[in-house]
């Protein structure tokens, strides 16, 4: 069995992978492969900046469906027994405990699970007519294995970035890739984040100083909303929610929904909150030219409300903002022309111009993985392997098992976490991971007979 991708997806499978099969006292050979020096991290786990905290808290953040305190737990193995389930951790922290929590799975299953890690990217995939897959990795050799989890996380975005801006000094594409904002943490200048999500808050926080003023650019100019100090629990989704309806009336039900929950609650979180366990059935039962006009119209007042700041960063999101060091911009970012100084002009659509010195796109991951450019997912797509999800966003799957171009599930083949947005729209979270990565396993391992 082979996991590629060795982030938070692909080590949650692989712990319950390994867990699985020690419970079911079924022996196999697990391989999981991913360039990164470390399990568990990926992309969002390996800022050391404190400042960067989970946007989920500690008591939603375990790593195991059916124990909700796992997390706690280790926090208070490890030093932090203070922390309560409605603290917001570092990142960094949480990637600690992602690795962890596979190396104890690890260790645990030996006898039972032989686990290899391969430090190595995987250009390609095929399924030769012996059924087995043969990866093809970037060193130029081969894995074969019997089933594959593709635990690859989102596709990159960027695809606004004109040529000349992505090839000029001072301009960072990919923010969380190891060392690429040490010369913005070192040299002088002000900042243009393209985006205002919680990518360009993060980086906000981290680039700011007295000498330096952060701009953030986005079409909406919304910053995401804060969780509250004292979050009170999920109200119950509306029963008519667990029926497919349009749009329109979707918008109505849901607008009622939150206001109720105002005027009896004094929040609208906490029926936002409810909203998760039936999100997935609300997006499934809309028609394909409604999910492309909620995506177009409705997507970006979703998110902000959703994926919301601790409330430690919304408070020092609004310090920064009341001294001037961060200054929010509304419209779509026009053009951006490097200059002979090295600086950059920025004009966006309303005719504001800005000069800066730095330019950082954190409009966040991409939805197409056929635009992705990595190969092994250009590979699967073109080769009839994987076929594209709904409305091209990630692929198409039958519970994770990817579907290829004759609508074929039969093949061990599978995915979990971003690829599959097209199907399910909240599928990024730890609360879905798990969730997925458990379902996998129970799939990956047959029961004893």
């Amino acid at each position: 069995m082979a996991v590629v991708g060795a982030g938070a997806a692909g080590t949650l499978v692989a712990v319950q992978v390994c867990e699985t099969a020690l419970r079911r006292a079924r022996p196999l050979d697990l391989v999981l492969i991913d360039p990164a020096p470390e399990a568990g991290r990926g992309a969002a786990y390996a800022t050391r900046d404190p400042e960067h905290r989970l946007n989920v808290p500690a008591g939603g953040m375990s790593c195991y469906p059916e124990d909700p305190e796992h997390f706690l737990r280790w926090l208070c193995r490890h030093g932090r027994p203070e922390v309560s389930a409605g603290d917001f951790v570092s990142r960094y922290r949480y990637g600690s405990y992602l690795a962890d929590t596979l190396g104890r799975a690890v260790i645990a299953a030996h006898g039972t699970v032989s686990v290899r890690r391969l430090r190595v990217a995987v250009d390609g995939c095929a399924w030769p007519s012996d059924g087995r897959a043969r990866l093809r990795l970037a060193d130029g050799r081969t894995v074969s294995a019997d089933s594959v989890v593709l635990a690859t996380g989102p596709a990159p975005g960027g695809g606004w970035i004109p040529e000349e801006l992505r090839e000029a000094p001072g301009f960072v594409a990919r923010p969380w890739a190891p060392g690429a904002l040490d010369a913005l943490a070192e040299a002088d200048g002000d900042v243009l984040l393209v985006g205002s999500g919680l990518t360009a808050v993060d980086l906000a926080l981290s680039l700011q100083r007295v000498d330096r003023t952060v701009h953030s650019a986005s079409r909406n100019g919304l910053l995401p909303q804060s969780h509250t100090t004292s979050p009170q629990p999920p109200l119950p989704p509306p029963p008519e929610l667990a029926e497919g309806m349009p749009l329109d009336r979707l918008r109505t039900v849901v607008r009622r929904h939150l206001a109720a929950a105002v005027r009896e609650h004094g929040d609208w979180r906490p029926a936002m909150d409810g909203l998760r366990p039936v999100t997935a059935r609300m997006w499934q039962g809309l028609s394909e030219r409604d999910r492309a006009v909620a995506i177009s119209r409705d997507a970006t007042r979703w998110n902000v409300h959703r994926h919301r700041m601790a409330p430690a960063t919304a408070q020092a999101v609004d310090q920064a903002r009341s001294t001037g060091r961060l200054r929010l911009h509304t419209g779509r970012l026009a053009s951006v022309r490097p200059l002979e100084d090295g600086r950059f002009d920025a004009v966006l659509a309303s005719g504001s111009r800005l000069t800066v010195r730095w330019v950082v796109d954190c409009t966040g991951p991409g939805d197409r993985l056929d635009a992705s450019g990595d190969p092994l997912w250009s590979g699967l797509l073109s080769e009839g392997l994987a076929v594209a999800g709904p409305l091209g966003m990630g692929v198409a799957t039958e519970r994770g098992r990817l579907c290829d171009a004759d609508g074929d599930t039969s093949r061990p083949l599978y995915t979990l976490g971003a690829p599959r947005q097209g199907e399910l729209w909240e599928t990024t979270a730890m609360p879905e991971i798990r969730v997925q990565a458990a379902e996998l396993a129970a799939d990956l391992v047959p029961a004893a007979p």
